[in-house]
């Protein structure tokens, strides 16, 4: 009970460590609200009308307490863009980058880890090399310029995938959202052209994060794995005849999967984050864009709202492998 106890407090003082740093960012930025609500014509009652209905000519501790309150009940605020509240906007372009992120773990980490196995199995040979040199490439080159390059040879070229955005115009409307997500909305509906639209859509963009998270996830599994294969309990079951293939992936993988599971958890979260630049690139709704636009145009409300959201993911997949790592690792309970 008392570890349940201190589980609870350290969430609840680390979001609240969370709010205190978005909300003095969104303090020292300088960026004035009012002035991007009223613009630079209004007279200056105007500008105090407002600075009061905001609640800003209030004390900076008074201010805090209010925006908590009105966080720990899902009002971020309205959106000075779109005139909407800045949840309800989030909750649209949130699935776009679910959609996109969970497509890239996919190929991330369902290629990444057998890859870093291998590496790890033929340490030192070409298939370790060549791997290494995959890695480093993902590690090395911008995403963007990927992104630019796999858009005119793939899209503009060759014409194997499709272009910006989600889905082709004309299937724009066709679907009623559901999920939020095309590739879940279109298959309930029935509707395969526009499946077949939105998957074109998503392979290039979603193959360029599964890449870009593989390179990280086959460093560490090749890492976590080189360490386990020198270890003396593999020693002892190839001496009592294992087979190579068992020792691999029933004993060696299993004990690496412990810190393997936080590596992959962290690579969804740096994806689910927004993914600024490849969102940027395919035009891709998401909230990585959603973040960057309301930047450009100095709405803050917007801008916090979504750090709030990916600092909150991040929070909540961390507190997931953790619980992962005890229920993998006796040792840790």
């Amino acid at each position: 009970m008392k570890s349940f106890a201190r589980f609870l407090l350290s969430v609840a003082l680390t979001y609240l460590g969370l709010l205190a740093v978005t909300f003095f960012i969104g303090r020292v930025v300088p960026v004035d609200p009012v002035l991007a609500i009223v613009g630079d014509r209004a007279s200056e009652e105007q500008m105090t009308q407002v600075r009061t209905e905001l609640g800003l000519d209030q004390p900076l501790l008074t201010q805090f307490g209010v925006y908590v309150r009105k966080v720990l009940r899902g009002d971020f605020g309205n959106s000075l863009l779109s005139s909407n509240p800045v949840a309800q906007d989030i909750a649209r372009v949130f699935p776009a980058t679910l959609e996109l992120a969970t497509v890239g773990i996919v190929i991330g980490a369902g290629l990444g880890v057998p890859l870093g196995v291998w590496a790890a199995v033929r340490r030192g040979r070409l298939v370790d090399q060549l791997l290494r040199v995959m890695g480093l490439v993902g590690y090395s080159v911008p995403i963007f310029w990927l992104g630019l390059m796999g858009l005119v040879l793939f899209y503009a070229k060759l014409g194997w995938v499709g272009g910006p955005g989600r889905i082709d115009i004309a299937f724009e409307y066709s679907v009623t959202p559901v999920s939020g997500i095309l590739l879940i909305d279109t298959a309930m509906a029935g509707e395969w052209e526009a499946f077949r639209s939105a998957l074109a859509h998503l392979a290039l963009p979603g193959l360029l994060l599964g890449y870009f998270s593989l390179a990280y996830i086959s460093r560490m599994t090749r890492s976590f794995m080189l360490k386990e294969l020198g270890q003396e309990y593999v020693v002892a079951a190839r001496a009592k005849g294992l087979s190579e293939a068992r020792i691999v992936w029933r004993h060696a993988l299993r004990n690496a999967a412990v810190p393997l599971v936080t590596v992959i958890a962290l690579s969804y979260a740096g994806l689910l984050e927004g993914s600024v630049l490849t969102e940027t690139v395919f035009a891709w709704p998401g909230l990585g864009q959603y973040i960057t636009n309301s930047l450009q145009n100095a709405d803050m409300n917007a801008v916090l709202g979504g750090t709030l959201v990916v600092g909150s993911i991040f929070i909540a997949l961390n507190l997931l492998s953790d619980l992962l790592y005890r229920l993998l690792d006796p040792r840790t309970r």
